[in-house]
């Protein structure tokens, strides 16, 4: 099992970035010290009322202080970029971290992103599979000629091929169930995401799993999945100071129209706190969360477990607390009952 820590870098309107950016690298280095795994960072454009950091610059900047940690781009929204940039900036970060880069990527789903950049939802698929042909030709090509529909390689070349053969781990970010097969067909692995049930995902492993089939691939040896982590000494003080902060942002992936590509998603994001926490976040005692986490290796085989403990509003320390009380008492209980 390996454990990793989600690094949202978003902070409400009126704190002072750089202050909190500061905080963000002693969690790095605290992660370093006490044997995390990896860091991830994700990735929104226009996240007004929160202020938000980039992740691939970010991403660069924490490898000096965690540099035995795999850094991830989870996910970076592949539909909205150019394949040449993409291949160019994430072989940067794998040759800047020795080999420690993984590439998470996935389709988005904010209309004001895809406006941005100049494209749309209904785009999106094939722009990623466009994109993620020409990133994967990039990386293992001296040089590629193919045309796309938003851009043309001419005997172009990644100027900064990776570390990694044939290239970083690919974890493909998805909940539809096409963007599932997507995941089995060009991706090393599906990478499951934070806001769905046990049981939605046990389905959608099997989703999975039949995909792999039919492309004759083998499940793969590393199953990452996000999720909402918070850790105290009793449950009730964890959902005390978790709750209002994970409700705060979930308030606004609702608003942003977070889980519209399926039917009911969307209202199951507007639940009570208590509600949506049931087998979907892993809160509560040291004890309940390593139970937790348990049952969702053994119900779905999730190896790799990216954990979200900090939400725009709450205090660092809080979460420093939890990181620690994480490493010294979840992860041998965890190691030791799977």
């Amino acid at each position: 099992m390996q454990f990793g820590i989600m690094m949202r870098g978003q902070f409400p309107q009126g704190d002072r970035v750089a202050d909190r950016f500061e905080e963000l690298l002693e969690q790095a280095r605290m992660a370093e010290r006490l044997g995390y795994n990896s860091i991830t960072k994700g990735a929104h454009y226009s996240t007004h009322p929160l202020q938000d950091l980039q992740q691939i610059p970010f991403l660069c900047r924490v490898a000096a202080e965690a540099p035995s940690l795999r850094l991830n781009t989870g996910v970076l929204l592949l539909p909205l970029h150019k394949p040449l940039d993409v291949a160019e900036q994430l072989g940067t970060l794998d040759i800047m971290t020795n080999g420690k880069a993984i590439f998470g990527c996935g389709v988005g789903y904010r209309d004001i992103e895809f406006k941005a950049f100049g494209t749309s939802r209904t785009q999106r698929g094939k722009r990623f599979e466009e994109n993620l042909t020409a990133i994967k030709r990039l990386w293992t090509e001296e040089t590629v000629t193919m045309k796309g529909s938003h851009f043309e390689l001419d005997e172009a070349s990644c100027s900064a091929k990776p570390v990694q053969q044939p290239h970083p781990p690919i974890w493909i970010g998805a909940t539809a169930d096409a963007a599932i097969q997507r995941a089995a067909r060009m991706g090393t692995c599906w990478y499951s995401g934070p806001s769905d049930r046990l049981d939605i995902v046990a389905g959608q492993v099997d989703t999975y799993k039949r995909a792999l089939d039919g492309e004759d691939k083998p499940f793969p040896d590393e199953f990452p999945v996000r999720r909402e982590v918070f850790v105290a000494r009793t449950r009730e003080e964890a959902f005390r100071v978790a709750g209002e902060p994970i409700m705060n942002k979930y308030k606004a992936y609702h608003a942003w129209g977070l889980g519209s590509s399926r039917a009911g998603k969307t209202e199951e994001l507007a639940q009570s706190f208590e509600d949506m926490a049931r087998d979907r976040f892993l809160i509560g005692s040291v004890d309940d969360v390593a139970e937790q986490i348990i049952k969702f290796n053994k119900r779905v085989g999730m190896n790799h477990i990216v954990m979200s403990m900090h939400w725009p509003g709450m205090d660092v320390s809080r979460s420093m607390e939890t990181m620690q009380l994480i490493a010294e008492e979840v992860f041998p209980r965890v190691r030791q009952g799977i």
